[in-house]
């Protein structure tokens, strides 16, 4: 008993010393923001022993050698097209036709120089916000595939809709067309071990993103690719929040309704959203690795369009590139923001744009889902919604089932959408790409989905919160605490 009681102390002690020297290690030498540094320390020091291993599983960053090296891959003609664009701006030459891509000449410039986006153009773009009709459409698309599907999604679930897709590229790569699949590992973990065997013997090929390790361990779970994308003939685009499952199409009892946002475009942008699956693709599958060839970016003779920027971060990136759009956008606001996140945990900067922009005479609307998935992050995002109330920011809760898109409509001039939630997980953690879109008209059919899903939607008020019982506000607020690393 004794030398038990001396051997739980003992590794006790050990517990205590790595924690010191971890919070030490945090503070000093991680690059993380100071609330996520303390809501760290505070996790260690008040449940020691489970607060270093949530740490060693969530909390460390991720580094550059922890991605495979990506193969070779240049696209001299992508490359040229960003330097031209960058030294025209920069001179006053402007390469920018648009009215209202020059009014956000600096939002353009600074994508441009952060995440080699260039000024492209969309000559189509339909937006879905229904999973069934969206994925109608795709499907539509992969049927009519000649020379090549690239798919990237964050969740691919074994399900009826995840079948169906599976299936009808295993036909097409069983045609001689080429297809890629590349999938989180930890968003699809539910997938079995050989759910692609059918696909990779027709000669398809899919690969996980930072796959586990001995096929279940995975050290890497804060940090995954949260991407949705899919290029066809790299004529045919697609972006935005949906991921492929039964859940996404209104299937699943707990959800109901699946309300999202997905973009389907034409024109020269798609060579930006194919650019960016060769990289991830590269990065990933080192073994399969892709080269640039003239029918992946094929010549395009209409170049007209709405202008677009297809936006790309994630943690290896020493700028939050995403969130500095977000900023970009709230600060040019004059008349009105309209925001529609699942998850709304913003950093300091984003609440002061939102409270400024507010208090400044600017319309600002957010919308949240009434139903949480996450009840802890939604406890977090009712915090912070309930304190930009009092600077006169209008709340609304979606209750015509879950609402997950990720939308930002400034002034009815310029939106953008795609994977990143308002939240610091997208901001800093994950790997996210979003469609950055300049154009009245375009912009003005985004806005009015959101007007139609505000008819299905609550006001929250100062009032509504006042109602709440002592326990909820408890929860928003122990939430709030720790919300820098949710």
């Amino acid at each position: 008993m004794q030398i038990s009681f001396e051997w739980i102390s003992t590794l006790s002690n050990l517990f205590i010393i790595l924690n010191i020297v971890l919070a030490f290690f945090i503070l000093f030498f991680e690059r993380k923001t100071a609330s996520s540094a303390w809501a760290w320390i505070l996790i260690l020091f008040f449940i020691p022993i489970l607060g270093f291993i949530l740490y060693l599983l969530f909390g460390k960053p991720l580094r550059r050698d922890r991605l495979k090296r990506p193969a070779a891959y240049e696209n001299d003609d992508f490359e040229a097209m960003v330097d031209q664009q960058l030294k025209e701006i920069k001179s006053g030459e402007s390469a920018i036709s648009s009215p209202v891509a020059k009014e956000m000449k600096d939002i353009v410039q600074m994508n441009m120089v952060r995440t080699e986006a260039p000024l492209s153009t969309a000559t189509d773009i339909i937006i879905y916000n229904d999973g069934a009709n969206k994925f109608e459409a795709l499907f539509n698309d992969i049927r009519q595939a000649q020379n090549h599907i690239h798919l990237q999604y964050f969740i691919m679930k074994d399900d009826d809709i995840g079948k169906r897709l599976l299936a009808l590229l295993t036909e097409k790569a069983q045609q001689g067309v080429k297809v890629l699949f590349l999938y989180d590992d930890l968003g699809s973990r539910s997938l079995p071990k050989d759910f692609f065997e059918d696909l990779n013997r027709a000669g398809g090929r899919a690969t996980a993103f930072l796959p586990a390790i001995l096929s279940s361990i995975n050290p890497r779970l804060n940090h995954r690719n949260h991407r949705k994308l899919v290029v066809v003939d790299g004529k045919v685009g697609y972006i935005g929040g949906f991921n492929v499952g039964d859940e996404y199409i209104g299937r699943k009892k707990e959800f109901g309704y699946w309300r999202d946002t997905h973009l389907r475009v034409e024109g020269e942008i798609v060579h930006s959203l194919q650019n960016r699956f060769f990289i991830d693709w590269n990065q990933a599958a080192a073994k399969y690795p892709m080269k640039y060839a003239e029918n992946y970016f094929p010549k395009l003779d209409n170049k007209e369009g709405v202008p677009m920027q297809i936006v790309a971060s994630g943690p290896l990136e020493t700028h939050e590139d995403i969130k500095n759009g977000f900023l970009k956008m709230i600060h040019h606001a004059r008349e009105s923001i309209y925001l529609q996140t699942p998850y709304f945990i913003p950093d300091k900067s984003i609440m002061d744009a939102l409270k400024t922009a507010s208090l400044g005479g600017v319309d600002v609307q957010i919308m949240i889902p009434h139903m949480a998935d996450h009840m802890f992050v939604h406890s977090a995002t009712l915090s912070f919604v309930r304190e930009l109330l009092p600077d006169g920011v209008k709340v609304y809760s979606y209750k015509n089932g879950f609402l997950h898109a990720k939308t930002l409509i400034v002034d009815e001039k310029a939106y953008t959408v795609g994977s990143a939630n308002m939240d610091i997980r997208s901001f800093a953690l994950n790997f996210e790409l979003n469609a950055f879109v300049y154009g009245v008209e375009a912009s003005r059919n985004m806005a009015d989905t959101f007007f139609q899903d505000k008819k299905l939607s609550v006001e929250l008020t100062e009032e509504t919160f006042k109602n709440q019982t002592w326990l909820e506000k408890g929860k928003q607020d122990i939430a709030k605490l720790v919300s820098p690393i949710l």
